[in-house]
């Protein structure tokens, strides 16, 4: 049990809750942990979204599927990312998003009627989870702005260099690899992989980057 409890407390959800208290959190909040082989369905589009789910082990992809096959990658979640608050927070009725193991991973799940009722006693690790909590979304939503930003790029060429100098902006470097191959980069991006791929050979003989792979040197 100390490891597993050592496994979720790195996760950011949990931020400065240690021992004994994240124990009796993980007792009150009814958590529950399921493990899911690479490719399988996490949360469908269409389910009711009512709980979040936090990234113990492995991978995780959000995606939306349109009814033509086209892929939307919404945003890949390493170990210790969370996913579900928003919609469950808001209370909608369908999920919009599917989440698919990109590896395989181990999930922690948490009703979200649970983590949002502070019980009786008002503990201060119930407190601190729902400040962790408020800035977790906080922070996707700056994340998501930024996105919204490279996306209303007109071409394909200006997507991919919006998004690569903000990456680059991030990691204060301009040598840094990124969380997707080609195909789920095009798709992060919303343009087709082709043209895609043209762009940055484009790029590269033009002198204005190099990459191997997901590796990138803006030059």
């Amino acid at each position: 049990m100390r490891k597993e409890l050592e496994v979720i407390s790195r996760a950011t959800l949990f931020g400065g809750i240690k021992g004994e208290e994240l124990e009796k959190l993980l007792v009150c909040m009814d958590s529950t942990r399921k493990k899911y082989r690479r490719q399988e369905m996490i949360l469908s589009e269409e389910e009711i979204p009512d709980r979040i789910g936090i990234v113990l082990e492995g991978s995780v992809q959000v995606v939306q599927d349109d009814v033509f096959g086209n892929r939307n990658i919404v945003e890949k979640l390493e170990k210790g990312g969370l996913f579900g608050a928003a919609f469950a927070c808001a209370g909608v009725r369908k999920s919009p998003v599917s989440v698919i193991a990109e590896k395989d991973c181990e999930i922690c799940w948490m009703h979200i009627g649970k983590v949002l009722s502070v019980c009786p006693a008002a503990c201060p690790c119930h407190q601190q989870m729902l400040r962790n909590l408020v800035t977790i979304l906080a922070g996707k939503n700056v994340a998501f702005s930024e996105k919204i930003t490279c996306l209303s790029r007109r071409s394909t060429r200006e997507k991919l260099l919006s998004y690569l100098s903000e990456t680059a902006k991030k990691e204060k470097k301009r040598h840094f690899v990124i969380p997707f191959n080609r195909q789920e980069l095009a798709d992060y991006l919303c343009v087709d992989r082709s043209a895609m791929s043209a762009e940055l050979s484009k790029l590269r003989r033009e002198g204005v980057l190099d990459y191997k792979r997901s590796e990138f040197w803006l030059l």
